[in-house]
């Protein structure tokens, strides 16, 4: 039996939850909540896609508080806890603005939230190319 956390399973990291019809999907979706990709990197992706959404909406979500509350909401969540170890472990500030197009901190976000979802490290080159992945699309 495979005794990775399910988010890496699925190769999806963020633990994103079914609704959409993503690139790089598999297939044979098996887990009934949770989306499952063909590559960490199709994963990766599908969490930048959303959150160059939260970015882009009106109000826009665009500081990491805003972003993890919306990600993981209290009612479900100890959100601020979320949100003080994506600020720790990304060296990122709470309130601070944020820009898709700051490759350096979106990525460290992403980094730090699989930590969270997951409870273990991926590859931060990984991350990158998800990132750029995104970015093509």
């Amino acid at each position: 039996m495979n005794k990775n956390p399910r988010g890496l399973r699925n190769n999806n990291p963020l633990n994103i939850e079914k609704g959409n019809n993503w690139q790089g999907e598999r297939a044979c979706q098996t887990d009934r909540r949770f989306e499952e990709f063909i590559s960490l990197e199709y994963g990766l992706r599908a969490g930048f896609i959303i959150i160059r959404n939260y970015l882009k909406q009106r109000p826009p979500l665009d500081t990491v508080r805003k972003i993890i509350t919306r990600w993981a909401p209290p009612s479900e969540n100890d959100t601020a806890h979320y949100i003080q170890v994506v600020c720790n472990r990304g060296y990122l500030e709470p309130d601070a603005k944020l820009r898709f197009s700051d490759k350096q901190k979106i990525c460290r976000l992403i980094w730090a939230m699989c930590y969270v979802e997951c409870g273990q490290e991926v590859s931060f080159g990984r991350v990158e190319n998800a990132y750029a992945l995104a970015c093509r699309s």
